[in-house]
């Protein structure tokens, strides 16, 4: 795995402006999930870990769904970027 390869999506100089937008959470919390899982993969009963996994997820989602509800295009556009699936509606 490529260290910082998801980083990369996002321009320097709106790095440094934009840390507390939502696509940027959404971006951290996609690279702390991808390190978890690859750590996960090598330590199967790390469960303290699975369980920080677990509360980044529903984290990440939550954002997900208030990107979805504010703007659908970014939203779009985001999840394109990143690779990730849509979560199922109920």
């Amino acid at each position: 795995m490529v260290k910082n390869s998801f980083i990369s999506i996002i321009p320097q100089e709106e790095k440094d402006k934009n840390k507390g937008s939502v696509e940027f959470q959404i971006l951290s919390f996609t690279k702390k999930i991808r390190r978890l899982t690859s750590h996960l993969e090598l330590h199967k009963k790390d469960y303290l870990s699975q369980r920080g996994l677990r509360k980044i997820l529903g984290k990440r989602q939550r954002l997900l769904a208030y990107l979805s509800n504010k703007n659908r295009v970014r939203y779009k556009e985001l999840i394109g970027q990143l690779n990730i699936r849509e979560p199922k509606t109920r």
